[in-house]
């Protein structure tokens, strides 16, 4: 009983500390800062705690109000939403601790705001219904557009409308998807939804197939999948470095929303509906892969860069969840953590390189040569050799398990071509930037820019480097605990393509016992 009550203890926990924020936002920024941090330490907490509870293979279920399901809501913790949870909420700490140096002042309630979007995001990942995920969805979407603004300026607002205004869009797709599915079948249960679309009479398999479809654009929106990716570059690139960071797993709750739906209501076992968007998934994974590279090559600012850097990391995790194999989405399960923070570290590194180059910030021309160069170029160079995939590190280990789990698949040449070739323009790119920002300089003018520092508020060099290389520690984790987080991803992917303990834990043991 105890451990069902785990489950709703990650929603519980950023809900009731935002609330606790706002009621003493007329307090000193100190203390919201240190409740804020110990929220995001508690959720980690948590997260551990669920993991550990589903490491074995159990499904816990919290049935809400003790209705059970399919007429009650329910939250559900697997290995894939527990993995998610400790990816979020270790994310969420970097981003935090960088953000209380300064950024947190540049406008009112930020701190509510970020318990907000960890009460989004750990809801989307723990709902075990179809309308539920719908409401978390759009509490990110509330949370992370006050975020997007959060400081205010032209470019900003500019980026924030295009946010906003199609996610509302996808938004009204989500609910036309929803109604078509509870008024063809009568439920938004997800387990329950398992078993009535593989049941679905001849003459609803349309409607089922066409709401499956309308979901699938929608998620592909949340995930910046090709043709749905515009929203992002100019999003990512012009809010905070402590709200890009954060961001840096917002196109993952996309991807874990493809992962969740498409194996356990429309996977092999969904009859006239299964396999729904096999054929289009791998080839929408391999033009956002092109498609992100040649914005990667084409960025005038590294912030735009390591946008596009996100867009790439998401073609390379769909091309392993198109694959449809236990071995393609336990690639994808290993390489999502590591893209999630190696994208994060680079916003961050970004944003404390372009503080030290004056008027020149992070465009790619030539400006003063920064204070601290060798290790902001070591630490430039290691985020490239992670983002990028080059060996020894963690998206080298990804990238090889995508190709490993791509032999055998008819289009595994032109899966391993463009995979390869992208890899080399990446590399080309980021030398690109990487010579220009450190060695086309103005050496001279090194004092001039650690008087900028000085004058601009920036913090001690430990202090602002201590998230950022945090993020990268946990990069390294990954390459030294390789074999048992791939084991724990392996059975976390045979969990997911064999759906029917997650329908019977929900449909048999809806309810607190």
């Amino acid at each position: 009983m105890m451990i069902n009550h785990l489950v709703i203890a990650p929603v519980l926990l950023p809900l009731l500390m935002a609330v606790l924020l706002l009621l003493l936002r007329q307090q000193r920024l100190f203390l919201q800062r240190i409740l804020s941090i110990i929220s995001v330490i508690g959720q980690i907490v948590l997260a551990i705690g669920l993991l550990v509870a589903v490491g074995s293979g159990e499904i816990l279920v919290y049935a809400v109000g003790n209705w059970s399901a399919p007429f009650g809501i329910v939250l559900v913790a697997d290995r894939l939403a527990a993995w998610m949870l400790m990816i979020t909420a270790l994310l969420s700490l970097c981003a935090l601790i960088y953000a209380v140096r300064g950024a947190d002042r540049a406008g009112q309630h930020f701190h509510v705001l970020f318990q907000l979007q960890l009460l989004g995001l750990n809801g989307a990942f723990l709902t075990g219904d179809l309308f539920n995920l719908f409401v978390f969805f759009e509490v990110l979407l509330l949370a992370s557009y006050s975020l997007l603004l959060h400081g205010g300026g032209r470019l900003r607002t500019k980026a924030g409308l295009h946010f906003v205004v199609i996610n509302l869009v996808g938004s009204t797709l989500f609910l036309f998807a929803v109604g078509t599915l509870y008024g063809t079948l009568g439920t938004l249960n997800m387990a329950d939804l398992a078993v009535k679309v593989a049941e679905t009479a001849p003459e609803n398999i349309f409607l089922v197939r066409t709401a499956g479809l309308l979901l699938f654009a929608v998620f592909a929106l949340k995930a910046a999948l090709l043709p749905l990716y515009a929203w992002l570059p100019a999003a990512y690139a012009h809010t905070s470095a402590s709200v890009a960071a954060l961001f840096a797993i917002m196109t993952k709750v996309g991807a874990y929303s493809i992962l969740r739906v498409y194996t356990l209501i429309f996977g092999q076992q969904a009859g006239p509906a299964a396999n729904l968007i096999e054929g289009w998934l791998l080839p929408l994974a391999l033009a956002t892969l092109i498609v992100g590279m040649f914005g990667v090559l084409a960025s005038t600012h590294l912030r735009q860069q390591v946008a596009y850097l996100v867009v790439v990391s998401i073609g390379s995790l769909f091309i392993a969840f198109g694959l449809n194999t236990s071995a393609g989405i336990a690639a994808g399960i290993y390489y999502l953590p590591h893209s999630t923070f190696a994208a994060a570290a680079f916003f961050l590194l970004t944003d404390a390189i372009a503080n030290r180059r004056g008027e020149a910030s992070d465009k790619f021309e030539v400006g003063m040569a920064i204070t601290h160069q060798r290790l902001f170029g070591v630490l430039f160079f290691t985020a490239a050799v992670l983002i990028i995939g080059l060996p020894p590190l963690s998206g080298f280990v990804g990238k090889f398990l995508i190709l490993r789990a791509a032999i055998g698949h008819p289009g595994l040449l032109w899966i391993m071509s463009i995979v390869l070739v992208t890899s080399l323009l990446g590399l080309i790119a980021l030398a690109r930037s990487g010579s220009l920002l450190f060695y086309r300089t103005h050496a001279a003018e090194a004092t001039i820019a650690s008087a900028t520092s000085a004058e601009t508020g920036i913090m001690p060099v430990t202090r602002e480097l201590i998230p950022i290389i945090s993020l990268l520690a946990l990069c390294l984790i990954l390459v030294i605990q390789a074999g048992p987080v791939m084991d724990f991803a392996l059975a976390t992917a045979d969990q997911l393509l064999k759906p029917s303990a997650y329908i019977d834990a929900v449909l048999s043991n809806g309810g607190i016992r």
